[in-house]
């Protein structure tokens, strides 16, 4: 055998053997040189690890690289590896908590941990069995002798030092229900339980409304000057703001540099000014307004002195109805849904707080019998200024909110050349298409005005069909519009990136979601709107009560489709087309107007209002046939229409036998206790527990997935 190698064997200064020096080795030449040993001969030298990459100097690494379809950089070239992968730089605006999780962004070009040389994820080719790739990365002992014999030669005998572990990634935050739909149903159970309250409260004011001014003259004329300022609103700048600017704020948080800011803060001015002037013209002409709304009220001198005065106190709230609005959809834009929900409450308690102190003076519109002719004008005055006190406290409790998100509001008049001319522009279809809406709100006002005058009934007029339709659109706005205020800022990204089908899902979404509660709630309807009716309004007197009833019987099925139009058009506003629903609502309100014109015509007078309420949902049921169509040539002729038709027809069929169970018990009850507030109590839980038990029982048995989903989630809140 060869003897190991020693480097300080027998060599001199000039190769010679040192004088005093060992023996030379048989094999050395004439000038004391050694011949080269072929089995020492670069046993160091012809190393396969020298010209390998220094990051890639783990075995069971280099078995699982293809370095056939990938060589290796010749000796010598390899490059400074880059930084491995760093967090990404902050997004210009924060995550939207009710959508999927990001992923993460690929490996960077260039060396990296995992690909060495800058390979593409996509198409780098890996060998190897399941545990080796599971393995690849952890530290291991070094199986090869001559790859510690090269590191000890390259370190100089140091220990090799050991590689920093990576930190770990931060874990993600758990999500209850995960996914976008548990942050969508997250969001909307925010809205929904303030709108769920506003509209409690706004229940408790009607009531208090109708207890301190009755369902006959003067509770219509009360009526109609307190509607009046918000058709004036929707009819001039309400629409546009409801539902172009959404999708405009988001495209200017998402593209101005300033967060949209700026566009935010011009366009809360532009409204001011706007609504300022709308409101002063306003006053000035308000008995021209009272006669538009209502030929009865302005042909009678102390109903239509009456409703002037009203009228004249609320019209200034229109200014903080606009104020109110521009900020909650500035807060919408930015993710915060609550506070435009919340704040109505407020309004409603300072309204029931004024009308209280009206009952308390002058007591029930039963005890004092009160009429348009002897309301005195302190009362008038009580009930005027405590209506407008309510929308400016709603409006400055908006305030906090918006600094909590950073926005400080600064007047800015630089409105041109700021793309504020386009959104007045996309703004000027939903003008129109309110308009058409309120034309044939206005034709129900008339008529409805008219004929309860002419029935001699209280509970026949306008008061309470308003009443009526207030009871039937709670689950609309607890359900529908919290639903999809959450998706429309959602689905405006989708159609602003070109993704219909995103847009397609979250609208399917919307629709089968809301339908889980809106088809039995209209069900309820049907089959308990009498009850509902008298023990809520029994304050008026139990013929109106049970005339409110009817109307509410009337309205009820009409509230699926209605809360179908309601989704659909938002399809619409996403892209920014405000012409095709102005047309839409055309249609709607003109078969509108002519249902109930005919209903005004044909019925009696004392069930022309129920007829009016009837043709409210046919008409919708109308509109519904012609967006649907629209949108889903828009979308590329798909619009999930089979499932959603199929959830929508499958839950119809579960609250059919509910609703005709439910109801006839209901009834039963009513016939056995009697009409008052307590047979409309017993009645109403009653025949509702069996209503909702047996749609929920059916609707599982039918296996809708919507209706599981719904159980399952109160259940795992409820921990069960």
């Amino acid at each position: 055998m060869n003897a190991p190698y020693d480097g300080d064997r027998g060599q001199g200064a000039g190769g010679a053997a040192s004088p005093g020096g060992p023996p030379l080795p048989p094999d050395a030449g004439q000038d004391g040189s050694v011949r080269p040993d072929p089995y020492l001969q670069h046993a160091y030298e012809d190393d396969p690890y020298r010209a390998q990459d220094l990051a890639a100097q783990d075995p069971v690494d280099e078995a699982l690289y293809d370095r056939a379809a990938h060589p290796p950089p010749p000796p010598g070239t390899y490059q400074q590896p880059a930084p491995l992968y760093q967090q990404p730089p902050p997004a210009p605006y924060a995550p939207d908590p009710r959508i999927w999780a990001q992923t993460p962004p690929p490996e960077p070009a260039g060396p990296s941990r995992h690909l060495p040389y800058g390979d593409r994820p996509a198409t780098t080719q890996f060998v190897g069995v399941d545990a080796l790739v599971t393995q690849a990365s952890d530290d291991r002992q070094e199986p090869d002798a001559f790859a510690h014999l090269f590191r000890d030669q390259e370190g100089s005998g140091k220990p090799p030092v050991p590689p920093q572990p990576e930190p770990a990634p931060a874990p993600v935050p758990a999500k209850g229900g995960g996914g976008k739909v548990s942050g969508l149903l997250k969001s909307s159970a925010v809205m929904a339980a303030g709108t769920l309250v506003s509209r409690l409260t706004g229940f408790v004011r009607s009531l208090v409304i109708t207890a301190a001014l009755g369902a006959a003259l003067l509770g219509d004329s009360f009526t109609i000057a307190y509607t009046l300022p918000t058709m004036i609103y929707i009819l001039t700048v309400g629409g546009g703001l409801n539902s172009v600017f959404v999708p405009q704020l988001v495209r200017a948080m998402k593209d101005d540099a300033d967060g949209g800011e700026a566009f935010a803060n011009r366009l809360l001015t532009l409204v001011m000014v706007a609504l300022g002037l709308i409101v002063a013209a306003a006053v000035l002409v308000a008995p021209v307004l009272i006669k538009l709304m209502s030929s009865t009220i302005a042909d009678d001198v102390a109903a239509n002195s009456v409703a002037v005065t009203f009228a004249r106190y609320c019209l200034p709230t229109i200014f903080f109805m606009g104020v109110h609005v521009v900020m909650g959809q500035i807060l919408n834009a930015r993710g915060k849904f609550g506070a435009m929900m919340w704040t109505p409450v407020l309004n409603n308690i300072v309204m029931i707080i004024t009308f209280g102190l009206f009952i308390w003076v002058y007591g029930t519109s039963g005890e004092s019998q009160m009429g348009v002719d002897t309301i005195p004008p302190e009362g008038v005055r009580l009930l005027g200024i405590g209506t407008l006190l309510g929308l400016v406290v709603q409006s400055l409790a908006m305030i906090p909110y918006l600094r909590e998100t950073g926005f400080r509001f600064r007047p800015r008049f630089d409105w041109k050349g700021h793309g504020l001319g386009k959104t007045v522009k996309l703004a000027k279809w939903t003008v129109l298409f309110v308009l058409a809406n309120q034309a044939g709100v206005l034709v129900v006002t008339q008529l409805a005005t008219a004929a309860g005058t002419a029935s001699g009934h209280d509970g026949t007029g306008f008061l309470a069909y308003s009443n009526a339709q207030l009871i039937w659109g709670m689950p609309q706005a607890i359900i529908t519009v919290s639903v999809m205020a959450a998706l429309l800022p959602r689905i405006s990204r989708a159609a602003h990136d070109n993704d219909p089908g995103a847009v397609r899902d979250d609208i399917s979404q919307g629709l089968r979601n809301s339908a889980v509660a809106i088809v039995p709630v209209a069900f309820t309807f049907l089959a308990l709107g009498l009850p509902m009716a008298t023990l809520l309004y029994a304050s008026s007197g139990i013929e109106a009560a049970r005339s409110m009833g009817f109307i509410l019987m009337a309205f009820a099925l009409g509230l699926i489709p209605y809360s179908v139009q309601y989704v659909v058009l938002r399809g619409f506003y996403a892209y920014e087309d405000t012409r095709t629903p102005f047309y839409n609502t055309v249609i709607v309100a003109a078969v509108n107007a002519a249902a109930s014109a005919l209903c005004y015509v044909v019925l009696p007078a004392r069930w022309a209002v129920v007829g009016m309420a009837f043709s409210y949902g046919l008409a919708y049921a109308v509109g519904v046939g012609v967006a649907w169509r629209r949108l889903r040539n828009r979308l590329g002729g798909d619009l999930d229409g089979a499932h959603i038709v199929r959830t929508y027809a499958r839950l119809c069929m579960a609250a059919v036998p509910a609703a005709l169970v439910g109801g006839a018990v209901g009834f039963g009850i009513l016939e056995l206790v009697g009409t008052g507030a307590l047979g409309s109590l017993a009645a109403l839980i009653c025949g509702g527990v069996i209503l909702l038990g047996i749609f929920f029982v059916a609707a599982k048995k039918m296996r809708i997935e919507e209706v599981n989903g719904l159980v399952g989630m109160v259940r795992g809140r409820l921990g069960r």
